[in-house]
């Protein structure tokens, strides 16, 4: 099977665009911009043709790149780049990986894992990361139910927490 004939089954290449932004704090203000104005947007890995070190980027529907642009720009957001996902080697990259150990489930975001017990939705484990907060985040999830579970991003203050927070969504969603 070809290489494009492969990615058009995992999804159309076509009517999607990538913003590349600065940072990645950047990339977390735009998301809570454009989803607060209702945007179909989602957070991915960059492509490796793009992608500088730890990145995200925001993947949208180029049909709306203009309104999508004055919605950052009313917020003060300004993307390094708008990309239009028009070749299989521009796709983005999904952050996600679910693995499945029997007893236990986890989903990874970016570098943060999350395990859960499949049976009682306890967490059991999170993992990954390197940034200051990752041990309190530890602390104050482990040994909870997943909806008793703080929010990481109630208590979390860095990209570390940003990632463990969507692989927490990932995970209710999953449960």
């Amino acid at each position: 099977m070809s290489l494009l004939k492969l990615f058009k089954k995992k999804g159309d290449l076509q009517g999607r665009g990538i913003l590349v932004f600065e940072n990645t704090s950047e990339v977390i203000r735009g998301e809570r911009v454009l989803q607060d104005a209702g945007w179909k947007i989602r957070v991915m890995g960059p492509p490796p043709e793009i992608r500088t070190g730890c990145d995200l980027i925001i993947e949208f529907p180029l049909m709306e790149e203009l309104n999508i642009l004055r919605s950052l720009q009313g917020a003060g957001i300004e993307p390094l780049q708008v990309v239009p996902v028009n070749s299989p080697l521009l796709q983005p990259v999904d952050i996600f990986q679910t693995k499945d150990f029997g007893q236990h489930l986890m989903v990874r975001a970016a570098n943060m894992k999350l395990t859960v017990d499949k049976t009682t939705h306890t967490v059991v484990n999170i993992s990954g990361g390197g940034c200051p907060d990752v041990p309190y985040l530890a602390q104050e999830m482990v040994g909870k139910l997943l909806d008793e579970a703080p929010s990481p991003r109630e208590i979390g203050h860095t990209l570390c927490g940003y990632a463990l927070q969507l692989a927490y969504e990932e995970m209710t969603r999953r449960c």
